[in-house]
């Protein structure tokens, strides 16, 4: 009996913990884990605010679960002991009690699985998008693309932790963060240069599987400018932790001027190219 009652309240607390700790660590945290932390990151997209509302949701259901079934035992224990039920009882079938333990999980299981596939659908259906991005996993960083914007493409490294700057992470900023407009709706293409690697954003509720040959699509919207990182997900090789994503959500304005300077910032190249090789064809002065 001590134990069912110790038991009890271990669960109880870890359920109070675990809702605590979420809040506590989302407070602490915008778009990065903590120390310490329980819960999930802050949700930074609508679809990421669904995740942790389903997620407390079934919170509630597995501790009231775990809780009667705890309640059950205890009943058990005491009630059909050998010291206090000394004949036991006969009874084999009872039509009511096993209706009931068949019909109460399958409406629990209704009652899961609405909500459920209303997120898988939110998940998967791709609204009409203001921007598209495309994400290359290879061996072992990142490579970024907008074709929406012109031949803007560029690598993204992890920062090697003596060239860290203050407010850095270790193991999570990049050299080159994909930078995105807040309040717009990003489409990103997926696709894996050599081995499978995942693209994961926690706090965008993001996760999808970079396939060398083959195009993966998720989208995000988010709600409020700031940095925020996530890692390759899929056990890519060696380096696999090593792969962070670190993205940039900005304001409009400063996406539309960060934009242009890669433009400029590509064309610079091109524009060198083009006058050396022109130098070259030139017959030289007589």
């Amino acid at each position: 009996m001590r134990f069912l009652i110790g038991f009890s309240l271990f669960l109880v607390a870890m359920a109070v913990g675990h809702f605590d700790g979420g809040l506590v660590s989302a407070a602490l945290a915008d778009g990065v884990p903590v120390a310490g932390q329980i819960g999930l990151q802050e949700a930074a997209t609508p679809v990421m605010e669904d995740i942790v509302t389903f997620h407390y949701f079934l919170m509630v259901i597995i501790t009231v679960i775990v809780a009667f079934v705890t309640l059950l035992l205890a009943i058990v224990i005491l009630r059909f002991n050998a010291k206090s039920n000394p004949v036991p009882s006969t009874t084999s079938h009872n039509t009511l009690l096993e209706i009931a333990w068949t019909v109460i999980p399958v409406m629990i299981l209704v009652v899961i699985a609405i909500p459920s596939f209303r997120l898988l659908y939110k998940e998967l259906v791709i609204p009409t998008a203001d921007l598209t991005v495309k994400a290359t996993g290879y061996q072992w960083y990142w490579g970024y693309e907008y074709p929406d914007n012109g031949d803007i493409s560029f690598d993204s490294n992890m920062v090697a932790a003596a060239d860290l700057q203050p407010g850095q992470p270790r193991l999570l900023a990049a050299d080159n963060p994909l930078v995105v407009p807040v309040d717009e709706t990003v489409r990103v293409i997926v696709t894996g240069a050599d081995v499978i690697h995942s693209f994961a954003l926690p706090s965008f509720g993001v996760k999808v599987d970079a396939i060398p040959g083959r195009l993966n699509e998720t989208w995000f919207r988010a709600e409020k400018t700031g940095t925020y990182y996530g890692q390759c997900s899929e056990l890519c090789g060696q380096s696999h932790a090593f792969m962070p994503i670190e993205i940039k959500v900005v304001t409009k304005e400063e996406f539309a001027s960060w934009i242009e300077s890669q433009k400029q910032a590509n064309a610079a190249p091109v524009a060198a190219g083009v006058n050396l090789a022109l130098a070259a064809a030139t017959p030289a002065a007589q």
